[in-house]
């Protein structure tokens, strides 16, 4: 396919309209792939049971009194995620998906916030929302997601069935639903990871502007199966993994916890999987750690060379050279998409050496979210990728570099923060959306994120340092786990420091299992002044300090740098 070909894609107007075409086109079709009980097998729900079940749920909804009201969902990846998800959306009622891994009060804190009427939650975080009913005076309703919550007095499945029968009866309430594509529908907490959450107003254009735009740009097939492994309720996962399937007429299939990764790709026999940077590090080191492990690791690179002689002459053998790497990833996996954070360019070429298309993209909650993408025809690996045809990016003041904040115009671009009018006007100005992301963009259109606006070290010199691209360099280190480059003033001078919490695995078999702390010092220290040599005297990073803990992080495993400051 020519790199400026674009796939053609069914124009739709809602998620309900979304819902509605694919049920009619893929109806007997599965759309998901559930289990019951972690270890149990895959069961199968067709598209016209998904719509079905969604119907009834959101009927029920109705009679509920729920319309154009709130409804707060809070759980993993799971089928009755989705359905309740989609049944308040597609029924007129706002939906505000919450994270499941907050705190009890911050969990409260958000419901009293979003003044939300009902609360779908999974059993598994039934001590969170033990005393939401009580704690914000708006709720009415607390639904569990399955019978194993024993406190709860309503479920999804009896929801369901309630509504079922209620249209078997003739209740035709949720058919005659009219949706406003401008009414604000879906209230998004951001992360977080520099401040405070803020509540983003989206509205259904927002939605379907960006998941056509994505796919006309990436081929998504009815053949294709999504393992779901991030947390649903972030934009890039519901979006990206959950929508965009559902768009396509491909299927969905609910991972049983990041551990249960090689098993469910096998199980599902999933050919595609969307991540965050530190899921795909692990795999891909895993592959190697095996490789040696085996002693084939020679054998592996040698392999590699192989395929990329064969690869200029229009031959591709990877996926029988390397079967036996395919096999370990289920046999099926064809593509691995990354967001959330920049990854290591190697990566992605790694995996593509080995036969598995990698592609990474760029986004942000309050566009829906994905701004630029790479395609499987038209890519550069260290690149964010190229913007999608619903928007139109821009550098704002670039520097002498080109370095300048992102700014974005288009259907996907959010209505605004939630009651915060303020917040608002400084994100939006003139119709642009002000990112707090800093980039460039190169002769051929890609886009490249040097790092987060706030997070700007200005140097004695009055240069820029960005701390994002020395933590890539210190990260490309086996003997690092993580680390954060941030300054430190004292005596109006700025030191440029960095925390690291080491690879002890990697660290054991260098220095021994009882290495003391002194070493592991020395060890950190040598790898950031082998950073140190590459750069200018300015950017040299002056401190190092080694974690013993892990650095508390979101769920899109990234590292919440402002309690980090504190």
């Amino acid at each position: 396919m020519k790199k400026n070909k674009l796939y053609e894609v069914t124009e739709i107007s809602s998620i309900r309209d979304m819902i509605c075409k694919s049920a009619a086109k893929f109806a007997d079709k599965n759309a998901c792939l559930r289990k019951l009980r972690r270890g149990d097998p895959y069961i199968g729900v067709t598209y016209r049971q998904l719509k079905a079940d969604i119907w009834a749920l959101g009927t029920a909804f109705l009679d509920m009194g729920l319309a154009h009201k709130r409804i707060a969902l809070i759980g993993e990846n799971r089928y009755e995620w989705v359905v309740s998800y989609m049944a308040a959306a597609c029924g007129n009622i706002m939906i505000v998906p919450i994270d499941r891994e907050l705190a009890a009060p911050d969990i409260i804190n958000l419901l009293k916030i979003a003044k939300v009427s009902a609360v779908v939650y999974s059993p598994k975080i039934a001590s969170k929302v033990a005393d939401a009913r009580s704690e914000v005076s708006e709720i009415e309703y607390m639904i569990a997601m399955d019978e194993s919550d024993k406190e709860s007095e309503l479920f999804v499945s009896a929801l369901i069935e309630k509504g079922k029968a209620m249209i078997e009866s003739g209740n035709r309430a949720y058919d005659d639903v009219k949706i406003d594509t401008e009414e604000p529908k879906i209230m998004l907490f951001t992360s977080g990871t520099t401040a405070l959450s803020k509540g983003v107003l989206l509205c259904n254009r927002n939605i379907t502007s960006d998941l056509m735009a994505m796919c006309k740009m990436v081929y998504v097939g009815t053949d294709d199966v999504f393992l779901s492994i991030l947390p649903p309720h972030h934009t890039y996962e519901c979006t990206c993994g959950i929508m965009a399937p559902l768009y396509r007429g491909s299927c969905i299939a609910f991972n049983d916890g990041l551990k249960y990764i090689p098993n469910n790709l096998a199980e599902s026999r999933a050919t595609v999987m969307l991540g965050v940077p530190a899921v795909f590090e692990l795999i891909y080191k895993r592959i190697w750690a095996t490789a040696r492990q085996k002693g084939i690791d020679g054998k592996l690179e040698k392999g590699i060379k192989l395929s990329n002689a064969l690869m200029k002459l229009g031959i591709d053998k990877r996926r029988s050279i390397f079967k036996s790497v395919h096999n370990t990833l289920g046999g099926k996996v064809r593509l691995f998409i990354s967001g959330a954070a920049a990854i290591d360019p190697t990566i992605s070429k790694g995996f593509r050496d080995l036969g598995i298309t990698f592609l990474q993209g760029y986004g942000i909650t309050e566009c829906s979210p994905i701004i630029t993408l790479n395609r499987e025809v038209n890519y550069k690996d260290d690149s964010a990728g190229i913007p999608l045809t619903c928007l139109e990016v821009k550098v704002h003041e670039p520097n002498e570099e080109g370095i300048g904040e992102i700014k974005c115009k288009g259907d996907n671009v959010m209505l605004g923060y939630y009651e915060n009018d303020e917040e608002t006007s400084k994100a939006i100005k003139d119709g642009w959306f002000y990112t707090g992301d800093l980039g460039y963009v190169d002769d051929d259109g890609f886009w490249y994120i040097t790092g987060r606006k706030k997070n700007i070290i200005i140097a004695k010199n009055g240069k820029n340092v960005y701390p994002e691209e020395l933590e890539t360099f210190i990260g490309k280190s086996d003997y690092v786990s993580e680390c954060m480059v941030y300054e430190e003033k004292r005596d109006n001078d700025t030191e440029i420091c960095v925390q690291i919490f080491p690879n002890m695995s990697e660290i054991e078999l260098k220095l021994g299992k009882d290495a003391a702390d002194e070493k592991i010092k020395e060890l950190m220290q040598s790898v950031v002044d082998e950073v140190n040599k590459r750069n200018p005297t300015w950017k040299y990073i002056r401190k190092v300090y080694v974690r013993k803990e892990e650095f508390e992080k979101t769920t899109t495993k990234k590292i919440k740098r402002y309690q980090v400051k504190k």
